[in-house]
């Protein structure tokens, strides 16, 4: 990897990184939802005849399947999938919102309940690897959050099969159903409903080029996350910071994708060189070496800042997904944090930790967006209506208000609404 100084090169290329250009895909993908919609399960089959090669009579995975599945896992697996599911539960719970109430005004109290959502379809990635912690970072928190419905669409193989540690992750996160159908297709029948597969509110999960834009399409008709893209980390370090760990956290990274993002911004060009020396030693001995070498030269960079300051001011600007912090004081560093999707602080945190175990959400923002965007959680299933409520004192003190208001907006209903009720009661 080529170390960078930043005074001397062009931040907007810096903040360069792979983003998913789904317009480039909306019209095959619009025919694949209008498809869908009009034509239901029929659409669904040919679409996944043709697209993943397997003919099925029926989309929707049995118990015999499920309980199949439970049996081959390795059992090392399956423990690790109910601890990580473990965490994963306890951290989402703890991110339930109370409901609550207070007076405004004597006679006016307002405030606030939580209802889920009734219906959540959780898409699970196929193609490069198998992602059962996708499974759990999406049901798990729909289920706390006490969602009544949640079903999953994953793609099946040729063979029409679905990864017997999918089907397990699924059954420990609690979904209701899971449907063998992926790609456009599976997003279309969630969003309008086939004779088999139940319309739903919400559709979340990450996906390629092609469920990212049919997701783009039919929001509107049912919520989404938000768009994801390869996924991306930046390391802030200082002098102190452990080049060993920081290059495994890189590579750890680029593994991932070949579009996908790594840069470390230090102040330390001695850390920056050892880093570099660290990344060619690691390389040799790495597995998908050829996706970790196509990742480091698009998207990997080294950049030396001249001060602590311009290092989080660049960090802030990049907005990454996965930010780690690894300077002397990273509680002190985080408080200078505004844009990022998930942080881990200090030498003994990667990634990975919340990938798979520590029970924070990895369904991140991405290209920018954790600049608006905050990852998966509890209240990404959540409604919460505002509730209020007048007494007579309450219409009295407010009558002034709401009256001179409404006629002054034009609408003289509303006006009357509050009157009336004032004079009669």
């Amino acid at each position: 990897m080529k170390i960078i100084y930043l005074k001397d090169q062009e931040e907007v290329e810096l903040l360069e990184r792979s983003q998913i250009d789904a317009e480039s895909v909306v019209k095959p993908v619009l025919e694949i939802i209008n498809g869908v919609r009009k034509h239901g399960d029929r659409r669904v089959k040919q679409f996944t005849e043709k697209f993943d090669g397997a003919s099925l009579g029926d989309f929707l995975v049995s118990k015999e399947e499920i309980e199949s599945a439970l049996e081959k896992v390795e059992p090392q697996v399956l423990e690790a999938l109910e601890s990580a599911a473990f965490n994963i539960r306890k951290f989402h719970q703890a991110q339930l919102p109370q409901e609550w109430s207070i007076t405004v005004q004597d006679g006016i109290t307002a405030g606030q309940i939580i209802r889920p959502l009734e219906k959540v379809g959780c898409y699970i990635p196929g193609g490069r690897a198998v992602y059962p912690s996708t499974i759990l970072m999406t049901v798990i928190p729909a289920r706390v959050a006490g969602v009544k419905k949640v079903i999953c669409c994953t793609p099946p193989d040729q063979n029409g099969a679905v990864k017997d540690v999918v089907l397990a992750a699924a059954h420990l996160a609690g979904a209701h159903q899971i449907y063998k159908v992926g790609g456009a297709q599976a997003i279309a029948a969630m969003a309008y409903g086939t004779e088999s597969i139940p319309a739903v509110d919400k559709i979340v999960g990450p996906g390629n080029i092609y469920v990212t834009a049919a997701k783009k399409q039919v929001y509107g008709t049912v919520d989404i996350d938000f768009p994801a893209g390869p996924s991306e980390v930046l390391i802030l370090a200082d002098d102190e910071a452990n080049a060993e760990y920081i290059a495994l956290d890189l590579l750890a990274q680029a593994e991932h994708d070949p579009e996908a993002a790594s840069v470390l911004v230090t102040t330390s060009p001695t850390l920056a060189e050892e880093v570099c020396l660290r990344i060619k030693e690691e390389l040799r001995l790495t597995k998908r070496r050829e996706i970790i070498e196509e990742s480091l030269s698009k998207y990997g960079r080294i950049l030396v800042a001249p001060s602590q300051k311009e290092a989080i001011q660049f960090t802030n600007r990049y907005a990454p997904e996965h930010l780690i912090i690894m300077t002397r004081k990273p509680e002190e560093d985080i408080k200078s944090i505004i844009n990022a999707g998930s942080i881990f602080l200090g030498d003994l945190t990667p990634v990975a930790a919340g990938d798979y175990g520590s029970g924070t959400n990895h369904v991140l923002p991405t290209s920018f967006c954790a600049r608006m965007y905050s990852g998966l959680s509890t209240e990404s299933f959540l409604k919460k209506p505002t509730v209020q409520k007048l007494t007579r004192e309450g219409l009295d003190n407010l009558e002034k208000t709401v009256v001179t208001l409404a006629e002054y907006e034009g609408l003289y209903a509303h006006a009357e609404s509050f009157k009336r009720r004032i004079n009669r009661s």
